[in-house]
Formats: C-alpha cells, structure tokens, sequence
C-alpha cells in the first residue's frame, strides 16, 4: 500500500512538472536590400539588423541624409566619401538599434527613377515624400517596434526629418538633428558666402570695396530668385555667378520648394514630448551654431522632450573632429547616446 503511494506520488511528480522555457534564439546582427517605391520609383536602401532575440522588436531610426547627390552611406562619390550614415548606421547598431538609410534620388542604385526625363520637376516635397515611403518601409519590417521609431537626420536630412516628424504616423518617439539645416536655404547660402567672401578679404584677396560689392551683390541675387526675376551676376566672381545661374537653370523649383521652408515653423506639428537632439558645431562653417538659435527656441514652445541643442566642440559639418576625418567624433557619439538612452 504504502510502495503504490508512493509509486502514485512519484508520477504525479514527475507527470507535473514543467519543464524550463526554452530562451529564444540569437539571431545574428545583418544587413540586407530593402526596396520600396515613393512616387512611382523603386528605391533602393540597406536594412542593419543589430543581434538579437528572435521575436524581439527592436528600437529604429531612420537615416537621411544632406544636400546635394548624397547617397546611402551619406557620400558624394567620387569627390567626397566621408561615410557620415554608414558611421551613424555603425553607432547606433552598438545601441542595439536598427537603421533604415536608402539612395535618395539622383544617387545610387535609385537614381532619378520617375523623373528621369523630367529632372527640372524634382522638388524638396518629393523627397520629403520618398523619406515618408522610407519610414513607413521601415516601420512595416519585421524586427521594427512601430511605437520606437526615430528619424535620424544630418544637415538638409535633419530639415526633411523635422517635416516628416509632424505628418507621419505612428509619429516619430525621437528626432536627431545633426547640424541642421534649421533657416532658410538662400539665407544660408547668403551666410556662407559673405563668410568665404570676408575669409578672402582678411587674407588679402580681395579689397573692403570689393567685399562689399560682392555682398550687396549676393543679396540682390537672393531677392530676385525670391521674386523669379532672372539674377544680375555681372558683379559676381565667376564662381558664385555659376552657382547663382545654377539656381535659376533646372533645380529653379527645388531650390524655391526648399528655401520656401522655415524650419522653425515646422516645429509645432511634433507631438508634445518628442524626445529631440539638435546638434551644432564649433567649427562647422556650413551651419553655424547661431543659425539655430530660433529652431532651438520653437522646439522649447513647442514642448519637445530632451536633450534638446548641444554644442560639438570642435567638430565640423560632417561630424568629425580634424585629427580624425574618418570617423565620428566622440562628442557626437556621446551626443547620440543622450538620445537613445531611454
């Protein structure tokens, strides 16, 4: 009697018991092609997959990248190969987040896709429409948390970012801002040249009457391609008059679609709480820190969450520092981190 109990209690032991859950698998970090179409044209961009558990949605960000025929990587070959997405891909891989960074058009594998035969139509609003099909392709993926997302933008990327942040949905949880484009396009350009200009005078190139003809005449340019009147570039060095007629010839609509754009105003569509990063450099000469003075203070109206701007010393436009063109500064890794820690 006494050997059947405990024969009976032995198998309800061992009938009962569960056995330990099996820990999901590691799926190893990857790359691979992602294709998706905005406007009738097939683009084409890399996925990066940081390690881990399978089943596991992963936080992710979207890369885009600055002005001009910036690729994937955020290169211009084969004059300029500084790899600024790629370095940013890498960076935020070790934060175990995913990115999405794809040829924007006139680049890479995408190339101008639909506006092939009709190039003098591409606008800034096309390519905050082909960001828009990038975040929505990268939110749909498999290993995405649709309620993580950010939007990771540098330069006229961070413009584009900061317009897509207030329209898509879900809305973006973070926006980074790397040395934004954040007033209007003519306005910088204008900045940028009367600060080459008076470099030259300081070295003795040119005389303070020149200087100032220059100015007045780069000013005058800005005006007439704000009324669409042809531009005088007959006071102009041959440079900036080839730049200025460029201006009027086929990028006339996306140079006014992007000057059309006041950053600062773009920043009262973001949701309240959306954790923002907004960097500038010291020794960035394309963005001035002080050119992002006004966006700094919208997004405080409009109640965007930390770390809000932060100062890059010594670091430039691509984000480097000078004894280290090759890769990302540390304080723009440490500046990443403050955005990504949650």
């Amino acid at each position: 009697m006494i050997r059947h109990l405990a024969t009976a209690l032995l198998a309800l032991a061992v009938g009962t018991t569960t056995p330990a859950a099996a820990t999901p698998a590691l799926v190893p970090a990857a790359d691979r092609e992602i294709v998706f179409t905005a406007d009738g044209t097939t683009v084409y961009g890399t996925l990066r997959v940081p390690e881990h558990r399978a089943g596991h949605r992963l936080r992710a960000a979207l890369l885009l990248p600055g002005s001009g025929p910036t690729d994937r990587d955020g290169n211009q070959p084969p004059g300029s190969t500084p790899d600024t997405l790629a370095h940013l891909a890498d960076a935020l891989q070790g934060d175990g987040i995913a990115t999405l960074r794809f040829d924007k058009y006139g680049t890479g594998r995408t190339g101008l896709g639909a506006y092939a035969d009709r190039p003098e139509e591409l606008d800034h609003p096309a390519f905050v429409r082909q960001a828009r099909a990038a975040y929505e392709a990268l939110r749909d993926q498999p290993e995405s948390d649709p309620r993580s997302l950010l939007v990771v933008g540098h330069s006229e990327g961070a413009m584009t970012g900061l317009l897509l942040g207030g329209t898509v949905h879900p809305r973006p949880a973070g926006l980074a801002l790397l040395q934004p484009q954040a007033i209007r396009m003519l306005d910088l350009v204008a900045l940028q040249l009367k600060a080459q200009v008076a470099e030259a005078t300081r070295q003795g190139q040119l005389t303070p009457e020149e200087q100032r003809t220059i100015n007045a005449a780069v000013a005058a340019a800005v005006t007439s391609l704000r009324a669409q009147r042809p531009v005088d570039t007959s006071a102009l060095p041959p440079a900036l008059a080839q730049l200025f007629e460029a201006f009027q010839g086929s990028s006339a609509r996306f140079v006014a679609s992007d000057d059309a754009v006041y950053p600062p105003d773009t920043a009262a569509a973001l949701a309240p709480g959306t954790k923002v990063l907004l960097t500038c450099g010291t020794n960035d000469t394309q963005v001035p820190c002080s050119t992002t003075n006004a966006l700094t203070t919208a997004l405080r109206r409009a109640h965007a969450g930390r770390p809000g701007r932060v100062r890059l010393p010594e670091v430039d436009h691509l984000l480097h520092r000078a004894d280290r063109p090759d890769a990302l500064a540390p304080p723009v890794l440490d500046a990443l981190r403050r955005f990504t820690l949650r």
